[in-house]
């Protein structure tokens, strides 16, 4: 079975149910037959054979009354005999029933004590089953004769005579309409099946173009709809593959080929004094930095979306976080001229890693720096909201086009699209800000517009001064 396509196994358990109904409307017509139809005969010759042999318990068994019995056998459905003696009854029905005596010495006694015996079997004579039964008849001093009635029994084509006709028709109608519901559900079920192979044939080949268009809300256009939902979502992982990939050789291609540049140059002896071979040795520390800060970042988002990373949770007084990491732009700003506005609220608790919340503020405040105007604001706001700690930072420079803003946080996405050098970074930035920000159970939104300028806003749940006494 296992071997067996779903199609020809769904045909083993139709062509199975047909043979099992089949079957059971057999054995139901032979139950109606002996059961009930055998059963109602037998339960008639009793109570006949018994009434009448009731009348004469009393006195003899004259001609008169033979002759009303013999007028009964006439308009009844049933044979009878009366006989004085039970050796007079085997001329009066010469046969054996299935190939058997007649009377047999047992049945002698049986009715002696007044019990009646019952005969069912084939005579050959008469080419049918019978069932029948001897009665005696009592008198004032015992036995004075027996009554036997008996009926040839009724094939089952003679009981079910009108039925038949009726049964084949209903049963063909049925069997018909059986085959075109199957047919129709069998191409309802197995055509969309056969293209789903196909196109999962087309998806493993790394063909994601294709999908199948469906209008069904059952189970098969559900599974239709999930498919081609994954055949999209390969094709977009398919092409950030591509793109990460183009990205990161972009992004070593380039510190590379400045070390490889100036390391060649110093071996060549080209510089002309040695403060140039100072400048190639600062350059190439330079981009060695970068290549090490570019692997850093992407061990550590790897540990974040893999959740490899074990969070050392503790409550932290976050405003004090983020002024001690705006220690660190403080000549950054001072460079650009940028004014910095704070509105803060000094008594803000969360409960998280700070380690991971510094990562946030640094990365959110240089991403802002960067891309700020000189002579430019930059506006941080950290307040409570609700139930959460909200940090706001907002800056007017570069605004982000509005297709490129779902975007925000991809791996090596950048909104310089030539990649210039001038703001540096990795593109990384964003995304490990938004995978702490989720291992946080945060939320985080970027906004940005000609008018109000960009604003990345994060939010953290808040613990409140009684959670961190009974944490402490």
């Amino acid at each position: 079975m296992k071997n067996l396509s779903l199609s020809k196994k769904i045909s083993i358990v139709l062509i199975s149910s047909i043979v099992f109904s089949i079957l059971f409307a057999f054995f139901f017509i032979h139950y109606l037959y002996s059961e009930l139809y055998l059963s109602s005969i037998e339960e008639s010759i009793v109570y006949q054979g018994k009434r009448t042999a009731s009348h004469y318990h009393y006195g003899e068994l004259s001609d008169e009354i033979i002759g009303k019995i013999q007028w009964y056998n006439v308009v009844s459905e049933y044979e009878i005999i009366v006989v004085d003696n039970l050796d007079e009854l085997t001329s009066y029905f010469p046969y054996k029933v299935n190939y058997e005596t007649f009377i047999e010495p047992e049945d002698k006694s049986e009715l002696e004590q007044g019990k009646y015996i019952m005969k069912e079997g084939f005579v050959e004579e008469l080419n049918r089953e019978i069932i029948g039964a001897i009665f005696p008849i009592k008198g004032d001093e015992g036995l004075i004769g027996f009554i036997y009635i008996y009926v040839p029994l009724a094939t089952i084509k003679d009981v079910f005579h009108g039925s038949i006709p009726i049964l084949l028709i209903v049963g063909t109608l049925f069997f018909l309409i059986l085959f075109l519901v199957v047919h129709r559900v069998w191409k309802s079920m197995f055509k969309p099946l056969r293209d789903l192979q196909r196109l999962s044939d087309e998806v493993s080949k790394g063909n994601y173009s294709h999908t199948i268009q469906t209008d069904r809300q059952d189970e098969i256009g559900q599974l239709t709809r999930a498919f081609n939902q994954m055949s999209l979502s390969l094709a977009q992982q398919e092409e950030r593959k591509k793109e990460f990939t183009s990205n990161i050789v972009h992004e070593l291609r380039t510190p590379l080929t400045y070390i490889g540049g100036y390391t060649e140059a110093l071996k060549q002896k080209t510089h002309t004094s040695p403060e140039e071979a100072t400048n190639y040795l600062t350059t190439i520390q330079k981009e060695t930095e970068r290549l090490n800060k570019l692997i850093n970042d992407l061990v550590d988002l790897d540990y974040l979306q893999e959740n490899l990373y074990s969070a050392n949770m503790q409550p932290i007084v976050i405003t004090q976080l983020l002024l001690d990491t705006l220690d660190f732009f403080e000549i950054h700003i001072r460079e650009k001229n940028i004014e910095l506005e704070l509105d803060v609220d000094e008594s803000l608790v969360i409960l998280g890693d700070s380690q991971r919340i510094h990562q946030v503020f640094y990365n959110t405040i240089d991403n802002a720096i960067k891309y700020s105007e000189s002579l430019g604001t930059i506006f941080i706001k950290l307040e409570k909201m609700n139930d959460t700690v909200e940090y706001m930072i907002k800056n007017h420079g570069v605004v982000i086009q509005q297709e490129d803003l779902s975007r925000i946080g991809e791996r090596f996405f950048r909104t310089d699209k030539a990649r210039n050098r001038i703001t540096g970074g990795t593109g990384l930035g964003l995304s490990i800000v938004k995978e702490i920000v989720r291992l946080h159970e945060g939320e985080f939104t970027i906004t940005s517009t000609p008018l109000m300028g960009t604003t990345v806003t994060i939010q953290l749940p808040y613990l409140d001064i009684e959670g961190v006494e009974s944490y402490s």
